[in-house]
């Protein structure tokens, strides 16, 4: 039953994503004259955002593109991912304009930089690029002077002053005419790139783009993210790998030592599933990732079946690891995830296993059923009614003999010492089919009322 339970969970993952088809991006178009191809940088900048940014410069270089404007509105998000998008920005052959929409704070401050021009709309802002780590503080120096390096680099690209992009995440930089003296980072408005040479100029909407472009006749083509990309962002999110490896180990460990197809098997698949699906769709992982996954099932289906002294086993989870790494965008992200799923694992386990139904994975080897007298289980019957009785001793009990009691013959055993056969004796105890009895003598020997 267990070796079906994985088989089956391994084909509905090959079988689900085999027949997932990725939708088409949509585009919009208008106007005559040239190509004009709009992607947005929307939510947090993560690898997600990078895999749709670089399918839509693709596309639009593809298509044949005369200009590519990308409208910013992010609060940020990962260094790592930010580098990756720049690059794209500025390696494409099309020229490229960053129209900030909203903010462009941080990694969009970053990327913005890299584009051939900045236009701003009306109440946006751009800045606040500090590099900062999980826990919300100030990165240390290393990934500090990093950054720096890079918001400089992108400055100076496009001949812009770089006192104000490192400002911009150097707090010990002083530039309090434009409102961040030292101990507070920069964050422009409109007015004020425009004034440093931030911005080539501001625009209410995407029409006086074009026109300040000279290109308000032009065909425009907006990339939009697909569903399928949608889902990738979203599972691809840092955050998120370790919670789905967390549920998806979870539960195919709880559905495996428990009857029948349930809830936990459903969950444990579907998260596996939505990882995998997830980063096929971004492009971190291929088709090797899922048939590697697939053999590393089948491994430990196999020594399950046929106990190899743990070599398929080993090789199982070796082939589930190594299908993991191959489809992830960062081995130390990858690596701190598979260690929480892993101690989450371990400790929900115990939870459920302890105080929980289930018995854990020794049920089917160690017999731990129990035959209780509260269950209505009886090895001996309790001889109550004899207790107080007073009979006659048939044989010498030395300790143990027979004793007529009311007519009937019983096993019985002193209470320690050496009784003559003949002799009156007492029963003090029953319990099952020991029976305790004592000698009397004198009026005790008669039979209590």
């Amino acid at each position: 039953m267990r070796s079906f339970k994985l088989l089956f969970y391994s084909l509905f993952l090959l079988v689900a994503i085999a027949l997932m088809i990725f939708a088409p991006p949509k585009v919009e178009s208008g106007g005559e004259g040239d190509l004009v191809y709009v992607i947005p940088v929307e939510k947090e900048v993560e690898r997600g955002l990078e895999a749709f940014l670089n399918r839509s410069i693709q596309t639009a270089e593809e298509a044949g593109a005369d200009h590519i404007v990308f409208e910013v509105h992010t609060p940020g998000g990962f260094v790592d991912a930010a580098g990756n998008i720049a690059s794209l920005v500025r390696n494409t052959e099309i020229p490229t304009t960053a129209f900030i929409v909203g903010d462009a704070l941080s990694a969009g401050a970053y990327i913005s930089l890299n584009a051939n021009e900045i236009v701003m709309a009306p109440g946006t802002r751009m800045g606040s690029a500090a590099v900062i780590d999980g826990a919300g503080n100030a990165a240390e120096d290393k990934a500090q002077s990093a950054w720096l390096a890079s918001m400089r680099e992108a400055a100076e690209l496009n001949g812009r002053d770089p006192v104000y992009a490192l400002a911009m995440a150097d707090e010990t930089i002083d530039v309090s005419e434009y409102g961040a003296g030292e101990g507070s980072l920069l964050t422009l408005t409109p007015s004020q790139a425009l004034e440093v040479g931030y911005a080539e100029a501001t625009a209410e909407n995407r029409e006086e783009l074009l026109e300040y472009l000279s290109m308000e006749k032009a065909e425009v083509k907006e990339a939009e993210i697909t569903f399928a990309e949608q889902i990738a962002r979203f599972v691809t999110h840092p955050i998120i790998i370790p919670i789905l490896l967390s549920i998806g180990s979870l539960g195919l460990v709880l559905e495996l030592y428990s009857p029948g197809f349930g809830v936990p098997g459903i969950m444990g698949a579907s998260a596996l599933f939505l990882y995998f699906y997830g980063h096929l769709v971004a492009g971190f992982a291929g088709w090797e990732a899922i048939i590697l996954f697939g053999i590393g099932v089948v491994l430990i289906v196999l020594e399950v079946l046929s106990p190899s002294f743990g070599i398929l086993g080993i090789l199982g989870i070796g082939a589930i690891l190594a299908s993991l790494v191959i489809s992830s965008f960062s081995l130390m992200n990858l690596l701190l995830s598979v260690v929480i799923a892993v101690i989450v694992t371990i400790i929900a386990s115990v939870i459920f296993f302890k105080y929980a139904s289930y018995k854990g994975p020794f049920r089917r080897v160690i017999l731990t059923d129990q035959t209780k007298t509260e269950q209505g289980y009886v090895s001996n019957e309790n001889r109550h009614d004899i207790i107080g009785e007073v009979g006659e001793a048939l044989t010498i009990l030395r300790p143990s003999g027979t004793a007529l009691l009311n007519d009937e013959r019983l096993d019985v055993v002193s209470e320690g010492g050496y009784i003559e056969q003949g002799r009156k004796v007492k029963v003090i105890s029953a319990t099952g089919s020991r029976i305790v009895v004592r000698e009397i003598t004198g009026e005790d020997s008669e039979k209590k009322d």
